[in-house]
């Protein structure tokens, strides 16, 4: 495959499509599950607190759009955006992205949406995280109790129980949804809560890391790859961090999208992640490229992985007995 691009350097890392389909999630860390189920643990044991701080505009008669403030369990402060249809068949969980959403995703007619802002980003913005994201992604690095990645997955979580907490029906058919580090968060965040039924990752970050920081990108890899080469010992925090090895404890149908080309997310990365999740619940479609201009065959990948997301949100999924 060879798409033509303007970067200084090659955003496919030099890796075939069957090189790519031959990666698989690094060694684990000690004690890696024992770390997230503690975790996860200990963000439940936190009774949310929150509020309506108010209502937006939503353009949409039967969709109303709210803005919800909460505490965290380590006292933290995010804010998150909940839109809410007249007649709901379920609700979805929206991971972030590493961008500013400082508006609302537009109304899903039928879906209930929780659209978190994690900590330090977007509207969760505060004096102590930077918002930028080669410095958010540092941010904590030198424990893995400390690194930011921690809280976010935590955020996550507590934006769940939120939602649930408003509307009890979507507890019913709750479904989770990110691309890129949004994708990357899923995979760290949903096998340790079993209150999700099905998952759609796209372009997962965070994936391999001991093979995707050699690779050069502008993304948030970078960042990370420079402050290994002069802080080695931090690989050590990242293993607890690894999507790729996340994923192996994945036990809902995902469907996930790696790209073979991706100027940001390196497809080496990508690909582990998909690569992990057990055959039995992975449904993957391959795209030539993730962030950036899609071809003409992107169209057709992209679009009919997003008809089976909706197959898949639509109804009440059941988790897939062992």
């Amino acid at each position: 495959m060879n798409i033509r691009h303007d970067f200084p350097y090659d955003p496919a890392g030099g890796l075939s499509r069957e090189e790519l389909l031959m990666l698989a999630a690094p060694p684990e860390s000690p004690g890696f599950r024992k770390f997230w189920e503690e975790t996860h643990s200990l963000a439940m044991e936190h009774k949310p607190y929150y509020y309506i701080e108010r209502e937006v505009w939503s353009g949409q008669p039967d969709c109303r759009i709210y803005v919800v403030r909460a505490k965290t369990w380590d006292n933290r402060e995010i804010v998150m955006w909940i839109s809410r249809p007249r007649h709901s068949r379920g609700g979805i969980l929206i991971g972030q992205e590493y961008c500013n959403m400082s508006v609302p995703p537009p109304c899903d007619a039928g879906v209930t949406l929780c659209c978190p802002n994690v900590r330090g980003l977007g509207l969760s913005q505060c004096r102590d995280i930077p918002w930028v994201p080669p410095e958010h992604v540092l941010h904590g690095i030198r424990a893995k109790e400390t690194y930011v990645l921690r809280g976010v997955i935590t955020d996550l979580w507590l934006a769940a129980t939120i939602l649930i907490d408003m509307y009890p029906d979507v507890a019913e058919n709750l479904n989770y949804m990110g691309s890129g580090m949004g994708g990357g968060t899923g995979a760290l965040m949903l096998p340790w809560d079993s209150r999700f039924k099905a998952a759609f990752l796209g372009v997962p970050a965070f994936g391999n890391n001991p093979v995707c920081l050699k690779y050069q990108s502008p993304g948030y890899g970078e960042a990370l790859g420079k402050y290994v080469q002069e802080h080695p010992e931090a690989m050590e925090v990242l293993g607890y961090f690894d999507a790729a090895v996340s994923a192996k404890y994945l036990r809902i149908p995902t469907v996930v999208v790696p790209a073979l080309s991706d100027p940001c997310v390196a497809p080496a990365g990508q690909f582990s992640v998909a690569n992990s999740i057990p055959d039995r619940y992975r449904i993957r479609f391959i795209a030539e490229t993730g962030h950036g201009a899609g071809t003409e065959r992107d169209s057709e990948i992209y679009g009919a992985a997003e008809k089976k997301r909706l197959e898949l949100f639509g109804k009440q999924a059941p988790r897939i007995q062992e």
